[in-house]
């Protein structure tokens, strides 16, 4: 990495993140006149929202209700969410819809023009909305990732990665952005959003990208921001199962909605698709330990509407239309994070983080189908526009800081965690990693030392902002746990 030298860059606030929660936040921030910095690891339109091919949770239906949301959100946290944050969600998401079409987004439509709502497991009504059918993370992205490329006030600092949480005086003052050839820049915002993502490639088998191993949780645990939930990963029950550079493909939940079905080995159906994931990844995990195969059965669904997964299955040689697909739960989506009130403020003065990285208790234990993208765009809003009452930064900030830890585990670590901290958990084997020396570094021993904790966790951290008593999961039987098993990148 080479030296920069120069002064920072200073902004109202800084984003690092150019997902579908970073992007939708920056743009926010920029529509009240703040001077936005945006921190990519990648170019625009190249992060992990951009993958995401389920929708957006929003009750918009004539016959549906926030309220009804709600419960439906409640039910499938399985007893552990916050209450105020589902509500929160539930509120605003609709509005959130429209502003997105009003900023371009072009969401799919039946055919007297109005919302084309899909139905997803946990929910009791039609309220899914998708844009291009599985490729709406492509279709927003896309959307978002061009105006704030033309917005003056937003400076795109793009393959740029966050290498250090910059703090002073017990708050954060922004943040050092790492970039190959030019070397390091310091940005200096009375507020920094992190949007990084979640860390399900942390194991094995996962529907996410590499770089999914909660790199901005560990900069801000670093940096004194308080975690919570970190034990609760929600595991995707329908991932292709073929081996290859494709393994783990997320096969959305919405191909279910529209009828797709379950089958075992004997041709057997043998749980309700549309029963929230963790029920359904369980269900699946169960059939494959007994040596048997599942397959999913999407011959009827409508040829066209969900064209990215079709194609992807082709290139594996699988006809979807003509022969069943063979799945397998992943690990796809991290519940817990970085801990924040409402507005996405986590315990470390003007550090704030939401989307997949951040954990306002929300999903409690188990995500609800299609909330995340809903989570982005609500609480998005809401952290930019916190961030922009927070105070000036120091006129004379200092020198900025040095390298922060290293988010990239041990090699050993996904395989590990799979085997032994996957859908369902015995103490025996949470000891077992707890007590292997060899992976004891950095970030990975941090993570380890909370899944431990999955069996019995009682009470959420204790900080300025109030947070809610969580129990981790819902006990089965004898000495195992069943964790908030479900979906990830975005579904």
């Amino acid at each position: 990495m080479a030296e920069s030298h120069s002064a920072p860059i200073r902004a109202d606030i800084a984003v690092v993140g150019a997902g579908a929660a970073g992007l939708y936040a920056a743009l926010a921030a920029a529509r009240e006149g703040a001077k936005v910095v945006l921190v990519s690891r990648s170019p625009l339109a190249q992060s992990a929202s951009y993958w995401a091919q389920g929708g957006i949770a929003a009750a918009i239906a004539a016959d549906d209700s926030p309220d009804r949301h709600l419960a439906d959100t409640l039910a499938a946290g399985r007893g552990t969410a916050r209450e105020s944050a589902a509500r929160v969600l539930c509120r605003e998401a609709p509005a959130r819809v429209r502003d997105l079409e009003s900023l371009g987004v072009r969401f799919d439509a039946d055919r007297h023009g109005a919302l084309a709502l899909g139905l997803e497991g946990g929910h009791s009504a039609r309220r899914v909305v998708h844009a291009g059918g599985s490729a709406t993370g492509r279709r927003i992205t896309r959307e978002l990732s061009a105006i704030a490329a033309l917005d003056e006030r937003i400076e795109v600092l793009e393959h740029a990665t966050a290498g250090a949480i910059w703090t002073l005086d017990g708050r954060c003052i922004g943040v050092r952005a790492d970039q190959p050839e030019a070397g390091s820049r310091a940005v200096v915002a009375r507020a920094t959003l992190l949007a990084t993502g979640g860390a399900a490639a942390l194991w094995e088998r996962t529907t996410n990208p590499r770089g999914a191993i909660g790199a901005g949780m560990t900069l801000a645990h670093a940096a004194g921001a308080a975690l919570a939930d970190m034990e609760m990963i929600q595991f995707h029950p329908t991932a292709l199962a073929s081996g290859g550079d494709h393994d783990g493909f997320l096969i959305t939940e919405a191909v279910r909605g529209e009828g797709a079905l379950l089958y075992d080995a004997a041709g057997e159906r043998f749980v309700d698709e549309l029963a929230p994931r963790d029920e359904v990844a369980l269900a699946v995990r169960r059939k494959l330990d007994s040596g048997q195969r599942v397959e999913l059965d999407m011959t009827m669904v409508q040829r066209g509407r969900f064209p990215n997964v079709v194609n992807t299955l082709n290139e594996v040689g699988i006809d979807p239309y003509r022969e069943w697909v063979p799945v397998a739960p992943a690990a796809h989506y991290t519940m817990g994070g970085i801990a924040t009130d409402l507005d996405g403020g986590s315990s470390l003065h003007g550090l704030y983080a939401v989307g997949e990285c951040a954990c306002n208790g929300l999903h409690g234990a188990n995500r609800l189908a299609s909330n995340s993208l809903a989570e982005c765009f609500v609480f998005g809003r809401r952290a930019a526009l916190a961030g922009l009452a927070e105070p000036d930064p120091p006129d004379d900030p200092g020198a900025p800081p040095a390298d922060g830890p290293n988010p990239v585990p041990p090699r050993e670590t996904r395989a590990a965690l799979w085997r032994l901290a996957g859908i369902e958990r015995e103490a025996g084997q949470l000891r077992e990693l707890l007590d292997d020396r060899s992976r004891s570094r950095g970030s990975w021993r941090r993570r380890r030392s909370r899944a431990r904790r999955a069996a019995a966790r009682t009470s959420a951290p204790t900080f300025r902002r109030p947070m809610r008593a969580t129990t981790a999961c819902t006990p089965s039987r004898g000495a195992t746990a069943s964790c908030g098993s479900s979906a990830g990148t975005s579904d």
